[in-house]
């Protein structure tokens, strides 16, 4: 029963979080009337808002990953989880990413399918995606040991300002790069280029992971004990 609902939480949020990015860029774009500035700033609040919100709901329930780099992430930390249930999160969390996509579409009236048009590639993209997913990591580690009443907060606040600081807009979830394929949208990506981002994703993740444990030595001695 518990792993059942963990599983429920982590496809509701994640296809929540999937709706509120894609939907929020389609009403950007239809508002600004061409301010890819102004699409951006609305884009980034309406997805750290909504990120701190499903974290502070569902992370009771499932930890609130909403990202298979985020779980594999936990899972290379140390965290004590099966590996079906570890393959159920990462399952859910595509699929619920994918219905979230569809669900913003048909918020606006848009063909449910879209095969992503929007080219997002070279190397300046993929070090961006290490640095968002890196970054997102290291956050909730740091959170985790120091402040983890305060996560929902410092991951909607990371997430937001990587919308801005780095060339990619700060993906950092390979569930949400490959549904974003799935869109035309100012969100979108191509699915050519998904494969390097979610490769970049996974690698700043590891990279988190190290790091952490260089700067809370405590932590890497208890998993050698």
């Amino acid at each position: 029963m518990r792993l059942r609902a963990a599983l429920l939480a982590e496809f509701l949020g994640t296809a929540a979080l999937l709706a509120i990015v894609v939907g929020s860029g389609i009403m950007a774009e239809r508002l600004s009337q061409g301010n890819l500035g102004v699409a951006l700033l609305a884009n980034a609040a309406a997805t750290a808002a909504g990120l701190y919100l499903l974290i502070v709901v569902f992370g009771p329930i499932s930890g609130a990953h909403f990202n298979p780099a985020v779980t594999l992430g936990l899972r290379l930390h140390g965290e004590q989880r099966s590996t079906g249930e570890l393959a159920g999160y990462v399952l859910i969390q595509v699929v619920g990413a994918v219905v979230g996509v569809c669900l913003a579409h048909a918020m606006f009236a848009e063909a449910l399918w879209q095969p992503g048009i929007r080219e997002r590639q070279g190397a300046s993209q993929l070090l961006s995606e290490a640095v968002a997913t890196f970054g997102l990591l290291l956050t909730i580690l740091l959170g985790a040991r120091f402040r983890p009443q305060a996560i929902p907060a410092l991951v909607a606040s990371w997430i937001f300002a990587a919308y801005w600081f780095t060339a990619s807009t700060s993906f950092a979830n390979p569930a949400v790069t490959l549904a974003r394929t799935l869109t035309q949208s100012f969100a979108g990506i191509r699915p050519v280029d998904a494969p390097a981002f979610i490769a970049a994703q996974l690698i700043g993740a590891a990279l988190a992971v190290v790091v952490y444990r260089w700067l809370d030595p405590s932590e890497a001695q208890a998993l050698k004990s």
